[in-house]
C-alpha cells in the first residue's frame, strides 16, 4: 500500500485522478490531505472540514473485475467500510444514510465520493473519496453535522482511524472480488437509515410523499415503498429523504 500525506489541496480525488492519468497506480494507492480547499460532495456539493482535525482521503482501487452494472457495490463496500471502523471506535447509534453518507445519532459524520475509471465501457479501477469528521468540535452554518469527537467525547490518531477503514475497505472489496455480491448487498441494506419505518420523502418537483425504505436495487436506486403496496425505485437526483 502506498499511502501519499499532503498538507494541503484542492481535492483528493482530482490529485488521485491525474496521477492514475500519467501512471499505472498500485492498488490501494492513498491520497491523504490535512487540508482541502475544493474538496467535493455528491451532485457537486462541497465537503468543509477543519484543517488538521479530520479524515480526507482518497483511495484507487483495481475493481476490473466489477461489471460496471454492478459499480454501486464500491459504493456499498466504501459506506460499509466507513461503518465498521466507526464501531470499533465504540461510536453508537451509527446508519449509513442512502447512499453514502454515514450518520452517528442521526447527523453526518461521514460522506464518500466514487469517481470510476472507465475505458471500453469497462470498470478498470475506482477513486474513493470520502471526508470523516474525527477530532472537529464547531461546524459553521453546518447543524446536522457532527464527529467522532463529539459523539463520544474522545481524541482520536487519524492514522489509527484511516487504518481500520482501508482495513475494512479491503475485507468487502475481497467479498466483491470473490463473487459474494448479495451477501455485499444485504448487509448494506441492514445498516440503512429509517429501513422500514414510516419515512417522509421530496421528488425532483418539490412534492412530499410517504413511505418506507425497502432496499436499494442492484444499481443503486432506492426501493421506496409507497401507496398501495407499490415498491418505486429512485436514483440520487429523483429524491430526497428528510426523515
Amino acid at each position: 500500500m502506498h499511502i501519499i500525506k499532503l498538507n494541503a489541496i484542492d481535492s483528493t480525488n482530482t490529485y488521485l485522478r491525474q496521477l492514475s492519468s500519467f501512471d499505472k497506480l498500485e492498488d490501494y494507492t492513498v491520497v491523504m490531505a490535512d487540508s482541502q480547499s475544493n474538496g467535493r460532495g455528491q451532485i457537486g456539493t462541497k465537503w468543509c472540514s477543519e484543517a488538521g482535525k479530520n479524515l480526507t482521503v482518497s483511495v484507487f482501487v483495481d475493481v476490473s473485475f466489477l461489471s460496471l452494472a454492478h459499480s454501486f457495490y464500491i459504493s456499498m463496500a466504501a459506506s460499509l467500510a466507513i461503518y465498521e471502523a466507526l464501531k470499533q471506535f465504540q461510536i453508537k447509534q451509527v446508519k449509513v444514510k442512502w447512499p453514502n453518507d454515514i450518520l452517528a445519532d442521526q447527523k453526518k459524520v461521514s460522506g464518500v465520493l466514487i469517481e470510476n475509471v472507465i475505458k471500453n465501457n469497462k470498470l478498470k479501477g475506482s477513486i474513493i473519496g470520502f471526508g470523516l469528521n474525527v477530532n472537529q468540535r464547531h461546524f459553521t452554518n453546518l447543524p446536522q453535522a457532527t464527529s467522532m469527537r463529539l459523539q463520544s467525547g474522545g481524541v482520536y490518531n487519524r492514522d489509527e482511524v484511516l487504518d481500520q477503514v482501508l482495513r475494512f475497505l479491503k475485507q468487502y472489496i475481497d467479498m466483491l472480488r470473490h463473487g459474494h455480491l448479495e451477501t455485499l448487498k444485504a448487509l448494506y441494506e441492514s445498516k440503512l437509515f429509517r429501513k422500514n419505518k414510516p419515512s417522509t420523502f421530496e421528488d425532483a418537483k418539490g412534492h412530499l410523499f410517504s413511505g418506507y425504505i425497502k432496499g436499494v436495487s442492484t444499481s443503486g436506486h432506492l426501493l421506496v415503498l409507497i401507496v398501495d403496496g407499490v415498491v418505486k425505485s429512485f436514483d440520487l437526483k429523483e429524491v430526497k429523504l428528510l426523515y
